[in-house]
This record gives C-alpha cells, sequence and structure tokens, in this order.
C-alpha cells in the first residue's frame, strides 16, 4: 500500500492522460475526476481506472480530443452523442447543455449516448445541484463482457447500471447525492478488492460459475466467470433493466444485446432528468421540507456499530475531508498497474516513486 496525496496525485495522473495521446486541459479533467472519486473514498471510480483508460486510448477503443455533437434539440429535450470521447469531458459538456436549457425551459431531458465510460455519475448529479436544480441519471454500459446475473439466475448478462439522484443544497443541509451501482456492489469495488487480495465483506455479492455464492472477486476475472448479483435481489434487478432500457434504448446507444457486450472498451449511455424545483409553484417551501426530513430522520438513535445515522452524500464529505488531510491509499497492485503503463508510455519510474 501507497499513500500519495491528492495535488502530486492529480499532476501524476494527468501526464499519465496526456501521455496516452490526450492535451493538457482534456487530461486535467479526468485527473481531477479520478482523483476526487479516491478523496471520497470510491477507489473503484478513482486513479485505478487510469491504465484501463490509457489502454483504451492507444488502442483505439476511445477517442482523445472527441467533441460532442447534437443529434436532437427539440423543446426539452436534447440528444447528444459523445463519439467515445472521455466521459469525464463530455459528461461536463452535456451536463452544462442540460444546464442552460433548465434555465431557459423549465426542464431538461438529456439523452447522452456512445462515450468512454462517464466515471462516478455523482459527478454530474453533483453539477446540477450546484447550479439549483434536481437531477436524475439512468446509466448502462457496453463494450465489454457482461458483469451482472439477473435474479434467478447465475450467468451475467448486463452491466452495473449506474442510478443517481441529487437534491440541491439548502442554507442548512448539503446536497443530498444517491449514487449507487444497481449491483450489490461496483465491478471496480470488485476490481479493488481483487488487486488487495481481499475477500468482499458481503457474502451475497457474487456467484462463482457453478452458480454458488462467493466472497471471492477473482471469480469475476477468471474463465470460467462468475458474476455480480443485483442489490435487493428481484428490486435491483428491476431498475437495472430499467437503466438499461431508459439510458441505452431510448438515446439510440443500446441495451446489452449480446453482439454489444463484446470488446475491451467502455461504452457508456446516460438519460439525465433535469428538474427546476421552483417551476412547480406549489406554494410550500420544497428547501424547507428537504431540511425537516432530514432532521427528523437524522433525530433517531444510531444502531449498534453506527456513531450516526447519515444520508447519501455525507459519507462522500467526511472521506474528502480526511483523506486530504491523511493523503490517498492505492494498493500496491493498482500502483504497480499504474506505473507499468506509465513508463510503458514515456514516463518514468521516478515520476511515481517521488510522489509518495
Amino acid at each position: 500500500m501507497v499513500i500519495v496525496e491528492h495535488k502530486p496525485l492529480e499532476k501524476l495522473v494527468t501526464k499519465m492522460i496526456q501521455a496516452s495521446g490526450s492535451e493538457f486541459e482534456e487530461a486535467e479533467a479526468v485527473a481531477l475526476n479520478l482523483v476526487e472519486a479516491n478523496l471520497m473514498g470510491h477507489d473503484s471510480h478513482g486513479v485505478g481506472l487510469a491504465p484501463r483508460y490509457m489502454q483504451h486510448a492507444l488502442t483505439g477503443t476511445m477517442t482523445p480530443g472527441a467533441d460532442i455533437s447534437l443529434i436532437t434539440d427539440n423543446g426539452v429535450y436534447l440528444l447528444l452523442d459523445g463519439n467515445m470521447g472521455y466521459g469525464q469531458t463530455i459528461g461536463r459538456e452535456a451536463m452544462n447543455l442540460g444546464i442552460d436549457k433548465v434555465k431557459r425551459n423549465g426542464a431538461a431531458f438529456v439523452g447522452l449516448r456512445n462515450v468512454h465510460h462517464l466515471g462516478r455519475i455523482g459527478a454530474w448529479g453533483e453539477l446540477c445541484a450546484k447550479a439549483g436544480f434536481i437531477s436524475i441519471h439512468y446509466v448502462n454500459a457496453t463494450g465489454h463482457k457482461p458483469y451482472v446475473a439477473p435474479y434467478g439466475g447465475y450467468e451475467a448478462r448486463y452491466s452495473t447500471n449506474p442510478y443517481c439522484t441529487a437534491i440541491p443544497a439548502t442554507e442548512k443541509t448539503p446536497m443530498m447525492v444517491l449514487d449507487m451501482a444497481t449491483s450489490r456492489v461496483a465491478q471496480g469495488k470488485v476490481r479493488v478488492a481483487h488487486y488487495s487480495e481481499k475477500q468482499l465483506p458481503m457474502p451475497d455479492a457474487l456467484v462463482g460459475p457453478n452458480g454458488k455464492l462467493t466472497s471471492d472477486p477473482g471469480v469475476v476475472f477468471r474463465d470460467p466467470m462468475g458474476a455480480l448479483l443485483s442489490f435487493g435481489e428481484h428490486k435491483g434487478y428491476g431498475l437495472a433493466l430499467l437503466c438499461d432500457l431508459l439510458a441505452g434504448g431510448l438515446p439510440g446507444g443500446g441495451t446489452a444485446r449480446p453482439e454489444l457486450n463484446t470488446g475491451e472498451t467502455i461504452r457508456n449511455n446516460m438519460l439525465t432528468i433535469i428538474i427546476d424545483p421552483s417551476q412547480f409553484q406549489s406554494g410550500v417551501s420544497f428547501a424547507a421540507e428537504f431540511d425537516s426530513l432530514v432532521d427528523y430522520v437524522k433525530s433517531g438513535q444510531p444502531a449498534e456499530g453506527h456513531d450516526k445515522i447519515r444520508v447519501a452524500g455525507e459519507p462522500e464529505q467526511e472521506s474528502m475531508q480526511k483523506r486530504k488531510l491523511d493523503g490517498i491509499p492505492i494498493d500496491d497492485n493498482t500502483w504497480a498497474e499504474m506505473i507499468k503503463l506509465g513508463c510503458e508510455n514515456g514516463m518514468s519510474k521516478s515520476d511515481f516513486d517521488k510522489i509518495i
């Protein structure tokens, strides 16, 4: 395990992404997004993805420097194509276009298709919330083998299909950001456990190729391959299929069809609904209701093993404060993979050693 301060890590990852064909501005945007995920405690969506991004850029399965394309602009509807560019830049541009549309029309339905990995979806919810808007995000993924088995089965059929909703902050209550995979655990968290040579703490998150439950994260990295399971049994499974249909089917990027579940890339599609809460003119204060509900929910007594009751978004902010002070931990296997890809593409090992 190595411990790295976030600012030097941002510079290092910027250099890695530049080494695989990006201009500085794009590389920095990718690096800031990945390091922010680490700071928030989501190492699954952090700098451990940089080697994978580099491989995709170098082999042509994603497109550094790609621009967004406007497909449809019709009232509150906006359809965009990411041209397999970096999700960190295309995603931000798509959300900014959606926010502009809400300011003009009071709401926006933004379909974004054919974009490389969008990273932590909560980042896009936070962008909308900072502008004062509620946002709902449905995401699917193709371009690689499926990882998640449907409820009642044990063979993988689709991806981890994230769902996110973000609520703007009030003067009293921080923004609420619910950002989750529809699988019991994100695929990236399985990768982190595998690289850290640890068992998953959840006994009901993975199934082996024999159909038996397992805590061994290696089952999704070996042949024959096992699968991840949905959270909440049939409930997470149902939400996963909705994400696939709404994110992939509606904007035209494609659902988890077998012919799209091949390759060595990450192709995301996302449907985003952005709402201006003031447009309802309900006569009541949404912010006051938000404050009241959070206060009431958090007034309960914490259960054994918990120091307090939290709401979505709070653990990330607590992790951010801690890791900015103490540094970001990176497991040895992930660090070695970062060094390998960097050094194969013009960087030196000293670039990595000097920031530990």
